[in-house]
């Protein structure tokens, strides 16, 4: 595996014959929507294979990997366009393995909301192993409010992937209210007829687990936090669901401020089977143009989760997007766009930018002028992937969970599928 930054002169042309690649697979797997017009600076993620296969007439995927003592999901992780078209055909030729080892095992885990686009979801669902839905509510009497998930969870499991229950204390405005958090941290009642509620509805709709992601509770809530998520385990436990919690990203026991009070890494991560560091948001939509998860802010809350909490039960976030900005910035007044990270090279495209590469936060970004107005945008690729995904291994984490996965970043699953096998 290589990463190639665009140069001026480049074409995928090229680029292709530079690797030896070809270029229908280099425009595939980087999702080039516009090939004659490459951005300077733009990263593009390049495989090696070391084993090829050209169909022939009668094979099946279940017959190659029988033929080639390897599974059928490898199969269509190295050959993602398989999804899409279906079926195989006489001529093409499949990728049975790559180039690089992969020494590691990993659990691959991201949110997304019902209403996912179903295409994204099906090229999406072959590289992980869990998908969390989001969300279910719930009543300050620890009434679950349900959700549409029937579809969403019928595609999940037909693609072999578990299917999570997230559970947040969102209100009517879709904000986090900490009130909800205080009903089932302060009330034993309310807090085990949840558990109930919540048992009820992961059996019934086969869940396969409970994601709890909580925010901005309140320090009195500290301690009552921990003993609902220990219940929610021993409960979810015996009946062999799991419980997984969503950490905000502190660097420090004491660490003030609503976001992080109320979160203790060394309770939670004894009261749940595993934990996801929320490691982004650093760059987000009111704040000050940034990198959304800056590499080196993200060490520092990885450096205090390991004092705290056991490795292997621990997934790194990895944000699934980026921001535009427009400028100047105004704080309490602008409000950055969120935007896809295949996206963001189209905005590059589309006005002449260069991308530039912040060497601190391992992270590309840009500036333009559209309409005139100036705008900085921030967002990932696969060199600010790979930094993360780095971090994985250095640290011997569990796995990784992605916020969000509501639109395609193919590079990315074949970066992360080049590195590890997924569980």
């Amino acid at each position: 595996m290589e990463i190639h930054v665009v140069k001026p002169g480049d074409s995928v042309l090229s680029i292709a014959n530079q690797y030896g690649v070809s270029v229908q697979r280099l425009i595939f797997d980087n999702e080039i929507y516009t090939p004659e017009n490459l951005v300077v600076g733009q990263a593009l993620l390049i495989l090696h294979p070391t084993k090829i296969y050209q169909v022939k007439p009668g094979d099946t995927l279940y017959s190659i990997a029988q033929d080639f003592q390897v599974s059928v999901i490898s199969l269509i992780r190295n050959n993602p366009y398989i999804i899409q078209e279906r079926q195989l055909s006489e001529g093409q030729v499949l990728v049975i393995t790559y180039e690089g080892v992969r020494d590691k095992i990993i659990s691959t885990n991201g949110y997304v909301y019902p209403y996912v686009n179903r295409q994204v979801l099906e090229q999406t669902l072959p590289y992980l192993t869990n998908l969390s839905i989001f969300s279910y509510g719930f009543t300050t009497e620890g009434e679950l409010i349900p959700i549409d998930d029937d579809e969403v969870l019928e595609i999940t499991t037909k693609h072999g992937v578990g299917p999570v229950l997230t559970l947040t204390p969102l209100d009517e405005n879709g904000m986090f209210n900490n009130a909800l958090v205080s009903a089932v941290a302060q009330n034993v009642e309310v807090r085990d007829h949840l558990i109930d509620e919540l048992l009820a509805v992961v059996k019934e709709k086969q869940y396969v687990g409970v994601n709890v992601d909580f925010e901005y509770i309140k320090a009195e809530d500290r301690i009552g936090f921990a003993e609902f998520v220990a219940e929610l385990t021993r409960r979810m436990n015996e009946e062999d669901f799991f419980v997984s919690v969503a950490l905000a990203p502190k660097t420090s026991e004491n660490q003030p401020g609503l976001l992080y009070e109320g979160m203790d890494y060394r309770l939670l991560g004894e009261a749940a089977n595993s934990v996801l560091l929320m490691t982004y948001e650093w760059g987000y939509t009111y704040s000050e143009p940034m990198a959304v998860a800056p590499i080196n802010k993200v060490r520092e809350v990885l450096d205090f989760a390991v004092t705290q909490i056991p490795v292997d039960r621990i997934d790194m976030g990895i944000p699934n997007y980026g921001y535009d900005w427009a400028l100047p910035y105004v704080k309490g007044e602008t409000r950055a766009r969120a935007i896809g990270n295949i996206e963001a090279v189209q905005i590059a495209a589309a006005n002449n930018a260069v991308i530039q590469f912040d060497e601190v936060a391992q992270t590309p970004f840009f500036t333009y002028t559209r309409e005139g107005v100036d705008h900085e945008v921030w967002f990932e690729d696969v060199r600010s992937i790979k930094a993360k995904l780095d971090l994985v291994k250095e640290y011997d984490f569990r796995g990784v969970g992605y916020w969000q996965l509501m639109r395609l970043f193919r590079p990315n699953w074949l970066l992360l599928n080049s590195m590890f096998e997924i569980l």
